[in-house]
């Protein structure tokens, strides 16, 4: 008995003999994988402010930046763990993290999809050079000014001062109009007069009008006016021009303001615009016959 503890202590001691000059062998290394990782650390925050400003001046969304410089401190502290490790001759625990990372990794990309996906479409839009704050864009059946634009959503304010929220995935995969990209926006106006009016001179007066109210029209011929179709109760027509605008909110006014005049204009000439007649003719020959039918059966 006593000389099986007295062989197990001279194992142990055997052991941590071993442990001890593996450990004094290992010191140069030890130092070299911890003057490494010190490094990275340093080299990780100067390339976090670098890369923040780098980013700030293409990117005006301040969350948006700061998540960018904070994956590329990360990748860099990473790469000197790495860097660590095999210098520390521990490739198998390095091969064990490379596993492990890519599983944990896996099970966070599936149980954060929704999250992750705004997340890359955030950053995706930010880097879009045709979508800025203040623009004035339509999407997703809402229309409104860009005000904010982050890691999870995209922000309009509706011309009613109404706040819309779309998730950025949504933003990502469907179509998106800016109304910010040109100055410049075509004005639709549809209307009718009624069939005893003077066809040409009702096209002259729209288009005097249309100029006279716009000064970014310039002359008469800079209007388009197409008569369309015989209506119901008038013969409608379509017209067109052009205004210097960037906002839909602006197109709308002008809309207004065309209409207004162009009702103005048409009350000074006596043009008129109907409005839908429908005609009811009763026959009452029907009852006529039923009549007759009723006293003949009343003389028998």
């Amino acid at each position: 008995m006593i000389d099986t503890i007295t062989e197990a202590l001279n194992n142990l001691v055997d052991k941590l003999h071993g442990w001890l000059s593996a450990f004094i062998q290992n010191i140069p290394n030890l130092v070299l994988a911890i003057l490494v990782m010190v490094a990275s650390y340093f080299i990780a925050i100067y390339t976090k402010k670098l890369v923040s400003k780098l980013v700030k001046k293409r990117v005006s969304q301040a969350s948006v930046a700061n998540m960018i410089a904070k994956i590329t401190a990360v990748v860099v502290v990473l790469t000197g763990l790495f860097l660590a490790l095999g210098i520390l001759n521990l490739s198998k625990m390095l091969t064990s993290l490379l596993a492990g990372a890519g599983v944990a990794g896996l099970a966070v990309g599936l149980a954060l999809q929704g999250t992750l996906s705004n997340t890359f479409a955030g950053v995706v839009i930010s880097f879009r050079k045709r979508i800025q704050l203040g623009n004035w864009v339509e999407t997703n059946g809402f229309s409104g000014e860009v005000i904010d634009v982050n890691l999870k959503e995209f922000v309009l304010k509706e011309a009613d001062n109404n706040l819309v929220i779309i998730p950025n995935k949504m933003v990502l995969e469907n179509p998106l109009k800016n109304y910010s990209l040109t100055n410049r926006m075509r004005v639709n106006l549809e209307c009718g007069v009624g069939y005893e009016s003077d066809l040409e001179a009702v096209e002259i007066l729209t288009k005097t009008t249309i100029a006279k109210a716009f000064k970014e029209v310039g002359s008469p011929d800079n209007v388009e006016f197409y008569y369309t179709e015989f209506g119901d109760s008038s013969i409608n027509y379509l017209c067109r021009f052009w205004i210097e605008s960037e906002s839909l909110l602006e197109k709308l006014k002008a809309k207004t303001k065309a209409i207004i005049e162009i009702k103005k204009a048409y009350d000074r000439e006596g043009v008129n615009i109907p409005f839908p007649i429908r005609t009811l003719e009763f026959n009452n020959k029907l009852a006529f016959e039923e009549a007759s039918i009723e006293n003949q059966f009343s003389n028998n």
